[in-house]
């Protein structure tokens, strides 16, 4: 039986014991033991942290660029000194395959290297006489205290990699509710942040149910929420939080498909698809749970994935052959395998199913095997929602139009996927495809860090999304300044024209 801790929140550089009588049970996934007990932080501790947060802005905001981002280089080389530990981390207290959990690692790294990138992205433009006499600069500026609401899914990546890197090298300060479930690895990366110089009171974290976070929504000293969860809370999140005059990123659910031509190779296509569905155990929004396939190639192509997905290895996470882990918690396994129920009700062929799947030796862990259902038809719920799991649905429709507006039916816009090797197809999918993030024969579209993370329609809410150049616009405000500097002549002037001399225009025939 493993240690079972007993964890605080993290206020001022230092971690503190909750006053909560509220606790609880975090799981290692592979076994099912529970090994941390995380507080349900009070309202006092979140408004302390919020608090903590403030005090450290005008010290930080007023540091030099360049001082922030060299501290984010240490930051840097830090993550690269304890990859190892924090894989572990990741894969003990989420449940990913080990390349899975050093890759989210690894994600927080390039997060923080597009933040170190800011003397460059936070440079503003000049204009020397934009009118007579008058220089006009822009540049951006920090606002203050942001908030960061995390998922379980990615507990080094959001937090370490698309949330806290760019804010503090934009000169603000944050402070996370991390998740529940998965706390330690974003604790134990804050220990390491402060190791590498950023200040105390920069970087926060707290525990918290639902009812507590709502204090960031209506904080005054809070003035922005970077979220990533379900549509039904963003959609909360930045209505309230917008109303109240906040910046708000709200990233949520998806359901992304993929639009299989019959000029794909099939091999290498269903290896990919399989990738990309299975990942993760296919809890992560950019997860490929939906295959629209040609009829032409359909059975042939669902014949390669059923053999592949039977070749994943099920097993713990921190086992480096295990190619399938276990999902994070009782619960959600509970939701997983209630979804492929749901898909059996609505008359969905269920031609793969992983709900009795059981690892040797770890009985107790929260393992639900690779799951596929076959022709499954528009308006089963299967195949609409997002079930955070790995389950596969695949429609078979006739050709490339009817795939490409079955896709576009679906609320959510996250990603698309089409595989060909039509040039034609594939030039005619990335101009009228719904989802934010693109691939041509890529199974999971997601970015590097220099370009936002691009969801659409239900799975997005804002106006600027995170990493690339729409992060840093996000964790700043512009200003425009004008100057003019008096001659000897207008030092005498006693009037000032209504314009203040900005309007510059030549009259016609003068």
């Amino acid at each position: 039986m493993s240690e079972i801790k007993k964890l605080g929140y993290f206020v001022n550089g230092v971690f503190k014991e909750s006053k909560t009588d509220k606790y609880t049970d975090a799981y290692n996934p592979s076994t099912g033991e529970v090994i941390a007990k995380v507080p349900c932080c009070t309202s006092e501790e979140v408004e302390e942290a919020i608090a903590a947060a403030k005090a450290a802005y005008p010290a930080w905001s007023a540091t030099p660029v360049k001082k922030r981002v060299q501290i984010l280089y240490k930051v840097r080389e830090l993550l690269y000194a304890h990859m190892e530990e924090l894989t572990v981390s990741v894969a003990r207290e989420n449940g990913k395959n080990w390349a899975e959990s050093e890759g989210d690692v690894l994600k927080a790294i390039e997060g923080t290297e597009q933040a170190i990138s800011a003397p460059s992205l936070l440079m503003g433009e000049s204009l020397m006489d934009a009118s007579k006499g008058y220089d006009t600069v822009s540049y951006r500026t920090p606002l203050g205290g942001f908030a960061g609401i995390i998922p379980f899914n990615f507990p080094a990546m959001i937090p370490m990699g698309w949330m806290t890197p760019i804010c503090i090298a934009c000169g603000n300060t944050i402070v996370l509710k991390a998740a529940t479930f998965t706390p330690q690895t974003c604790m134990r990366i804050a220990e390491l942040y402060k190791e590498a110089g950023v200040p105390d009171g920069v970087v926060n974290i707290v525990t918290c149910s639902r009812n507590e976070a709502e204090i960031f929504l209506n904080h005054p000293d809070i003035a922005g929420i970077s979220f990533v969860g379900s549509t039904s809370v963003g959609k909360h999140i930045y209505s309230t939080a917008a109303a109240n005059g906040k910046r708000v990123q709200a990233l949520c659910e998806a359901k992304n498909h993929a639009l299989v031509l019959e000029d794909s190779p099939i091999e290498r296509t269903a290896a990919g698809i399989i990738n990309a569905s299975f990942g993760c155990a296919g809890e992560r929004c950019m997860a490929l749970p939906v295959v629209v396939v040609q009829e032409s190639i359909a059975d042939q192509l669902v014949a390669e994935l059923v053999k592949k997905a039977k070749e994943l290895k099920v097993g713990p996470a921190y086992d480096k052959e295990t190619q399938l882990g276990p999902v994070i918690n009782g619960k959600h396994k509970e939701s997983v395998i209630n979804w492929i129920n749901k898909g059996v009700e609505e008359g969905a062929e269920l031609i793969l199913d992983g709900r009795d799947t059981v690892v040797e030796g770890y009985e107790d862990g929260f393992y639900v095997g690779p799951t596929i259902f076959d022709h499954v038809k528009p308006g089963m719920t299967v195949g609409d929602r997002e079930i955070f799991g790995p389950v596969l649905c695949v429609k078979r429709v006739k050709d490339f139009e009817e795939g490409l507006a079955l896709m576009n039916a679906n609320p959510f816009a996250n990603g698309s996927v089409i595989f060909t090797q039509s040039g034609h197809y594939a030039r005619e999918f990335a101009r009228h495809t719904d989802g934010g993030m693109i691939g041509v024969n890529v199974g999971i579209p997601v970015p590097i860090g220099m370009f936002p993370f691009n969801g659409h329609k239900q799975s997005f809410f804002g106006d600027l999304h995170t990493l690339g150049k729409d992060g840093y616009r996000f964790y700043t405000e512009r200003r425009v300044g004008t100057t003019r500097w008096f001659d000897e002549e207008e030092k005498q002037n006693k009037e000032v024209s209504t314009w203040d001399g900005t309007i510059y225009a030549e009259k016609s025939g003068q």
